[in-house]
Parts: C-alpha cells; structure tokens; sequence
C-alpha cells in the first residue's frame, strides 16, 4: 500500500520576502490518499524568535522534526547565552532531513521550507530543501507541496520587490487560493467553518502570527474579487 494512504500529508507551502521580512504561509488541509484527513492541521510554526519552518510531506515525521528543531534551537540559546545563526539554523535544519532519508525513499519524506531574519545582514533570508537534506537559499518567494506548482505560477504573477506586510499577506492568500483550485490535497480559505491559511512573518521585530481577522479579510477580498470578475479557470 503507497505511504500516502496509511499517513497523513501536509500541503502546501508559501513563502516570499517583503520589505523588511520574509512570510510563510500554509493551508489547513492534509489528505490520506483520496481522502482529507484534516482540515485543521497547522503546518507552519515559528522555529524560536527569529525564524519560522513550514512542512510538506508526511506529517507525522513532519510534525516530529519541527518540535526537535524548536527544542535544539531553544537548548542552544540557553546553552550559548546567544542565538544560534540563521546559516546555523538552516544547515541544522538540512542535517535533520538527512536523517529521515531512510524514510523517504520508502514514500514517508519531509520537505521544509525555512525562513527568518538574519540579524547579522539585517534581511529575510528564505531557504529550500530536497529528501536528502540539500539546502539552497531562494530569491523573491518559493513554495513546496502538491500544489506549489500552481502558487509558484501565482507568486510569479502576484509579487514584487518591496511589497508591504498586508500585501504581502494578499499575496500568499491569493497564491494558496489558486493552488486549492487546482490541487485537490490543498485546502482553500473555508468560509462555511471560519478556517483560513496559517501566516507568519518575520521581520527584526520577530516572529509574528498574523490575526483571523487579517486573514478573513484577506480571503474574503479574494473570493469577492473572483466572483465580480466572474471567473472560471
């Protein structure tokens, strides 16, 4: 039987700089092969003050990895006395996901996305990862999971140099409402039950959730939009 269908998967994965930042930002769906699992799952977690991990792939081990990743980063600090750097951070991260890749060649991989402030060069800094732990920083914005080929289609369209924290937000909103169309494991903004993506920035300022509210808003200014254009495909 595939590993999709006796494990829960996590989709889908946004993330994109902005003007003093960076964002992350998830769906709220995971599926057992044809079926959801979850409509509630959270996949994007602050990793301590200054960064943030989203996940995509199997949750359960997805899940595990980001509360070991939280727990060394916490250790560390009080270890150290001082933040661990956010190339630190990135490599560390690479080394845990090396560690599953026994795992992932039988169907139960992780594939993170990263993402923090860099208090040495004072910018977001965005990082991706393959099974074997491969890290590559990104440019401008990138996104994991079943449907980013259709929020990197979105992003490519939507972002620009310099956004603010709001546009920002409407942007990966938008981004993940275009992978929901078309992607059946992605989740879109669910009115009827009042779910919507998980988004944090980060910022010098920290790590930051952004409201329901802000995210209502956002969506519904999507769904209002589509629907007065009358749009189809």
């Amino acid at each position: 039987m595939a590993a999709e269908a006796v494990a829960p998967h996590a989709t889908t994965i946004v993330a994109m700089t902005y003007a003093g930042g960076v964002l992350m930002a998830g769906d709220r769906r995971a599926t057992m092969g044809n079926m959801i699992a979850s409509r509630h799952i959270e996949k994007v977690f602050p990793a301590d003050m200054y960064s943030v991990l989203g996940i995509a792939g199997t949750a359960g081990i997805a899940l595990d990895v980001t509360r070991l990743f939280q727990v060394e980063l916490e250790h560390y600090e009080k270890i150290e006395g001082t933040l661990l750097s956010l190339e630190g951070k990135a490599n560390r991260l690479g080394a845990m996901i090396r560690g599953n890749l026994p795992m992932a060649l039988q169907g139960l991989a992780v594939i993170p996305l990263f993402a923090g402030f860099d208090l040495d060069r004072r910018v977001g800094r965005l990082f991706s990862y393959d099974v074997t732990g491969g890290r590559y920083e990104e440019q401008e914005h990138h996104s994991v999971g079943s449907g980013s080929v259709f929020a990197r289609g979105a992003l490519k369209k939507l972002w620009k140099p310099n956004l603010d924290e709001a546009q920002a937000v409407l942007v990966s909103v938008e981004a993940l409402y275009d992978a929901a169309d078309d992607d059946s494991a992605t989740g879109g903004p669910d009115v009827v039950r009042q779910l919507w993506p998980v988004v944090y920035t980060v910022n010098a300022a920290g790590a930051r959730r952004i409201p329901e509210r802000d995210l209502a808003a956002a969506a519904e200014a999507v769904i209002a939009s589509r629907a007065v254009a009358g749009r189809e495909a």
